[in-house]
């Protein structure tokens, strides 16, 4: 299915990018933490691979990916070095960063999703799956960063939504037998303009209809 979309080669490079980039969000975020070395490395690699480690142990695909091939493994190491030395430089350039995580986002709903169902999962559930493996890896983040997740938090731009969009389309494209390379690739296409324009726009998800709190706002 999805593993169609592109040669072996191509895909595990688009991987490799994606794992990358995710883990630099969360190199960074140790850097802003004050973390020592360890702990950026050990941010850098959750970042990137927990989401997809989430899904993985869930359908039984063991042992996961990130253990059996070292460039996923490496990869997140090496993004945490290049923070660790050029954190400064890294921050200037975080409008490319959220692009690249934006289209990381796209590619691993897709492809948790398709691994899922590949797995025997139903499509609800491989849906959830594929959620998981594009948004897992942040939420993990935070919590060890002591922060409430940005997945939910109200204050900031839409970022499951269009894992939900993504991973719902190929669950429907399973279900009327429509699931090809070019379905596939517009999911991807569709999750990843959906957090660009998020980003652009700052969209953000509604909150409680009438609600009384007494939390003041942007804490």
């Amino acid at each position: 299915m999805y593993e169609e979309l592109f040669s072996p080669t191509v895909q595990h490079t688009l991987d490799l990018i994606g794992i990358f980039v995710f883990a630099i969000s969360g190199a960074l975020l140790a850097v802003r933490k004050n973390f020592d070395v360890f702990g950026i490395a050990v941010l850098a690699e959750v970042t990137a691979l927990g989401g997809g480690l989430f899904r993985d142990l869930i359908i039984g695909a063991v042992p996961p990916a990130a253990f059996t091939d070292l460039g996923y493994f490496v990869t997140p190491l090496l993004a945490a070095l290049l923070v660790f030395f050029l954190h400064p430089h890294v921050e200037r350039l975080q409008t490319g960063v959220n692009v690249f995580d934006a289209a990381g986002l796209g590619l691993f709903c897709v492809a948790g999703t398709t691994k899922a169902y590949d797995y025997g999962l139903g499509l609800t559930a491989s849906a959830c799956l594929g959620l998981a493996t594009a948004v897992g890896g942040g939420v993990l983040r935070d919590v060890l960063a002591n922060e409430v997740p940005s997945l939910l938090r109200w204050d900031r731009d839409l970022y499951a939504v269009p894992a939900i969009v993504g991973s719902a389309m190929v669950a429907l494209c399973i279900r009327f037998e429509a699931l090809n390379p070019y379905t596939s690739g517009l999911a991807v296409v569709t999750a990843f303009v959906l957090r660009l324009l998020a980003m652009r726009f700052h969209l953000r998800a509604p909150r409680a209809w009438n609600r009384r709190s007494t939390v003041v706002e942007g804490e």
